[in-house]
Formats: structure tokens, C-alpha cells, sequence
């Protein structure tokens, strides 16, 4: 019997233990260019967008609401618009790439290729995670340059904005694989994700909250996502960026295993 050396094993054939890095660095390209080539819709709109809500809101209420736990309310303001900027981009990139896939019927593209599961989900989830980035540093440039802020803590800065844009890409992967047209992503989008990303302590302080929603919005992961970004651009915050972190890597454990447990079985992929 002939034996089979790694020179004759077909070519797309895995082996236990490696991984596809050609397979995975094109997929993830692929879901980077998707939100690259068009820039004006990706990252320039959400630019204008958090000007628009940084000049509404200051225009309308930062007469009246001076210092906000300490700082003042243009300041305060400005970590909240752009983790809810980066909030709903690292979200529509994921679901926009899977759900578009699977009503044109090519998502058989992205699951026959030699990706294993994890890879597959780490190609969706780095585009998201990418975007989310991209965003933020573009949002940045105008609501911290409008302010006046230099991040008090850059590395809490950078990691709440990594792991929240996981969060969402991942959230984005669920919700898109659960979703079977636009009208079913609209819902999710217009009652799931805005709502949570607008009662997260974005435009005010928890403490300002009576008893009752403050616990309310101690349940909303987007919250610890906001205040441990906020604690690493202002150095305030109403809760430590330690639990804030704690409970955004068990939220992303979670999510991670999920997905990666669906498109490993092709629920609602493969149908």
C-alpha cells in the first residue's frame, strides 16, 4: 500500500491541528473591503452622525446640565457617542455580510471552502472587529477634537473598544443567522440593539437613575461597555473597568461559543 505523504494530499485537504491561514487571511480581507470600498457609507457617515448628536446635544442641553460627575458635559458626552457609533457599525457588518450571503444564496461560498468553524467566525468576526476600530478612531478625531479630551487611560480606551466591537460582531453573526430577510434585522436592530445602545448610560449618569432602572441598566452589557470607555478617556466612570472588562470577556465567551456551535452544525445556514 502506497503511503500517503503530506506532498500528495490534495490540495484543501485539512490535517488535525492546522490551520488554514490562506483560507482565513482571505476571509478576512474579503469582510474588511466589504466596508473599506465604500468608506463614504462606513466611516464617513458615522462621522457625521456623532457630530450631529455631539452639536444637538450640547447645543440643547449643555448650558443647563454643567458638570456631569465631575467633567463637563461635552466631555462627559463624547466617550457615550462614540461606543454607540461603534456599537451599531461593528454590528451591521457581521449581520449585513451573513444575511445579504444567505438571500442571494452564496453563503455555500463561505461554508464549502477547507474553514473550519472557528475560522469561519474568526473571518466574520474580525471584519466587525475592524470596522468597529475604524470607526472609532475616525469619531474620534471629531468628537475628541471638538472637546478637547486626550484619553486619561489609552489602554482601557483601546481594550473596551476592542472587546466591544467583538461583542457586537458577534451579536451581529447570532442575529444575522437567525434572521431570514431585512424586515427580521430591522427588528432586531430597532428593538434590540438601539434600544440597549441608547439606555446604557450613553447621554447621562446611572446615578441620575432611580434605584429600580439603575438595576435595570446593570443587566445591559452595553453599559460596561460605555462606562469602561468612558473610564479610559475621562477616568470616571460609575463602575470599576474591572468588572466592566470581567463581564464584556464572560459576554463574549458566550457569544463565541454559540456562534461558533451554530455555524459548526449549519443551523439556519445550510437550509
Amino acid at each position: 500500500m502506497t503511503q500517503v505523504t503530506p506532498q500528495m494530499r490534495p490540495m484543501g485537504e485539512r490535517r488535525f491541528g492546522r490551520t488554514n491561514w490562506l483560507g482565513l487571511r482571505t476571509l478576512c480581507l474579503r469582510e474588511i473591503r466589504r466596508f473599506t470600498n465604500v468608506w463614504t457609507q462606513t466611516l464617513a457617515a458615522p462621522m457625521a452622525t456623532a457630530a450631529l448628536f455631539m452639536g444637538v446635544f450640547i447645543l440643547a442641553l449643555g448650558a443647563r446640565r454643567g458638570e456631569v460627575m465631575g467633567v463637563p458635559f461635552a466631555q462627559f458626552l463624547a466617550p457615550g457617542i462614540l461606543m454607540m457609533t461603534v456599537v451599531q457599525n461593528a454590528f451591521a457588518n457581521t449581520s449585513s455580510s451573513i444575511l445579504i450571503s444567505k438571500m442571494q444564496g452564496n453563503i455555500i461560498d463561505t461554508l464549502m471552502p477547507p474553514l473550519s468553524p472557528a475560522e469561519i467566525l474568526t473571518g466574520y468576526a474580525v471584519g466587525g472587529v475592524a470596522r468597529g476600530l475604524f470607526v472609532a478612531a475616525a469619531v474620534a478625531v471629531v468628537v475628541f477634537g471638538a472637546t478637547q479630551t486626550i484619553p486619561q487611560h489609552p489602554l482601557w480606551a483601546l481594550f473596551f473598544v476592542l472587546a466591544g466591537s467583538l461583542m457586537m460582531a458577534l451579536a451581529g453573526i447570532l442575529a444575522a443567522i437567525v434572521a431570514d430577510k431585512f424586515d427580521q434585522m430591522s427588528a432586531i436592530t430597532n428593538f434590540i440593539v438601539t434600544p440597549l445602545s441608547f439606555l446604557s448610560g450613553t447621554f447621562y449618569s446611572l446615578e441620575t437613575l432611580p434605584a429600580a432602572f439603575r438595576a435595570i441598566s446593570h443587566a445591559n452589557p452595553i453599559f460596561y461597555l460605555i462606562d469602561g470607555f468612558r473610564f479610559g478617556v475621562l477616568g470616571v466612570s460609575d463602575r470599576g473597568p474591572l468588572l466592566g472588562a470581567a463581564v464584556l470577556v464572560a459576554v463574549n465567551a458566550v457569544l463565541w461559543t454559540v456562534a461558533w456551535r451554530w455555524i459548526r452544525s449549519g443551523y439556519r445556514l445550510k437550509s
